[in-house]
């Protein structure tokens, strides 16, 4: 069965791996991440918007956007890089702590298809998250924001794929 063709399907999929273990988030040990990670996300300040429904460098936005939804979806990113790439990261560290233990998460990644900006500081992506390579939710729709000069996977983005799930986070 290939899940591209059964949309419930997918859901349920790719909520099983972004949530396999939300009770186990609980029971951190509040140790950081998963180790250091030598490649920062894109942090260049980007000018002041001149359009209030664009970052002054909607290029360089894009790019950004792109490149760190990419990396906070990428199995090889520590924890501590996903929580600053992610709005409220610290509030939301017991739930990507979970997704650290679960070794399905070693099989998600994204790509981002569409970054369309609704002001200077949001925007709202469409993209395919994949399982082991495998579209299970193809053009999903998120939203990124600007916060503290970097472009991030916002809060309810992240809570709506753990919602897919039907359980409760903190957080979310």
């Amino acid at each position: 069965m290939l899940l591209g063709r059964h949309p419930r399907t997918a859901a349920w999929a790719a909520a099983a791996v972004l949530v396999l273990a939300p009770v186990a988030a609980g029971c951190s040990d509040g140790s950081d991440d998963n180790g250091a990670d030598a490649s920062p996300a894109a942090t260049t300040p980007l000018p002041p918007a001149v359009d209030a429904t664009a970052p002054a460098d909607p290029a360089g936005a894009t790019a950004q956007v792109k490149q760190n939804w990419a990396r906070f979806f990428d199995p090889k990113t520590a924890t501590g890089e996903r929580i600053r790439l992610l709005e409220n990261g610290e509030e939301l560290r017991p739930v990507l702590l979970a997704f650290a233990a679960d070794p399905n998460t070693a099989k998600t990644s994204s790509v981002v298809k569409e970054v369309s900006f609704t002001s200077a500081t949001d925007a709202n992506v469409t993209y395919d998250l994949l399982v082991s390579g495998a579209p299970v939710l193809p053009a999903a729709k998120g939203t990124a924001v600007y916060e503290d000069q970097v472009w991030k996977v916002s809060q309810k983005s992240l809570c709506a794929l753990v919602q897919l799930s039907g359980n409760a986070v903190p957080g979310c």
